[in-house]
């Protein structure tokens, strides 16, 4: 488990002792997951444990999924607590989408690692938020590569909408990428910037970062979205990694 994961705490609940485990085995490496067996199971252990995030089936016997969520959304402590829903494509158009706020709905029968992308986008924002809680100086988030990517760090603010400066170091190179409302706007490293900039750094496995909700950058050299940053930064190194295997 790495150290984001300690900090986001996430309620699985699913009458489907199959499902609920595969849920809980993919969910595991990434967090503290808290089993619940149905939708009373799962008011009880929200109240009493306060998941970061809770990950429920619509249909189950008893209190079903929009009821728990409309029964968590009624208590203070409880109502800001994110969902994620897994139903049927009927059931997520006609009695969830129009009624209920939430993170994602996944539509049966899903892979796991479907859900699993869903959650961390979400667990990358929250692990963010904590950060952010506990900086040492306002506004301003701290941390180490090794505990948050880059990629995580970029979808987590593009999912935020947050307009920043994330700067990032490793060794002796040192980058910063400029974000206005959750977009890439500028980015620079060393002599280069722009899209290229972007993308070799979005490599670094370890350093630190910084993120300045205070600072601002008036230029912009990026021609993609953050979301097609990233996607390109992923093809290029797909391509790297192909010629590297080929070259052997």
């Amino acid at each position: 488990m790495n150290a984001a994961a300690k900090d986001v705490r996430v309620l699985v609940a699913d009458d489907n002792p199959l499902v609920r485990d595969l849920m809980a085995h993919g969910l595991g490496p990434l967090c503290e997951v808290i089993i619940a067996t149905d939708g009373a199971d799962a008011l009880l252990k929200a109240v009493d444990e306060l998941p970061d995030l809770i990950i429920t089936d619509f249909k189950m016997p008893g209190l079903d999924g929009r009821q728990l969520y409309e029964k968590l959304r009624a208590r203070e402590a409880t109502r800001k607590i994110p969902f994620i829903f897994v139903a049927s494509r009927g059931d997520i158009e006609e009695k969830l989408r129009p009624l209920v706020s939430a993170e994602d709905f996944l539509p049966k029968p899903f892979f796991v690692a479907d859900l699993v992308r869903s959650a961390k986008r979400v667990m990358d924002r929250l692990h963010l938020e904590k950060l952010q809680q506990r900086a040492v100086r306002p506004g301003v988030i701290q941390g180490r590569i090794e505990e948050m990517g880059v990629a995580e760090l970029m979808q987590s603010l593009e999912m935020g909408q947050k307009s920043c400066r994330l700067a990032l170091r490793r060794g002796e190179a040192s980058g910063e990428l400029y974000f206005s409302a959750g977009q890439c706007k500028d980015a620079r490293l060393g002599e280069l910037e722009g899209d290229s900039a972007v993308y070799q750094v979005v490599q670094w496995n370890e350093g630190e970062f910084e993120i300045d909700f205070g600072s601002s950058s008036e230029r912009t050299t990026t021609t993609r979205s953050t979301t097609g940053l990233l996607m390109e930064a992923m093809r290029l190194l797909d391509e790297a990694n192909i010629d590297r295997v080929e070259q052997r």
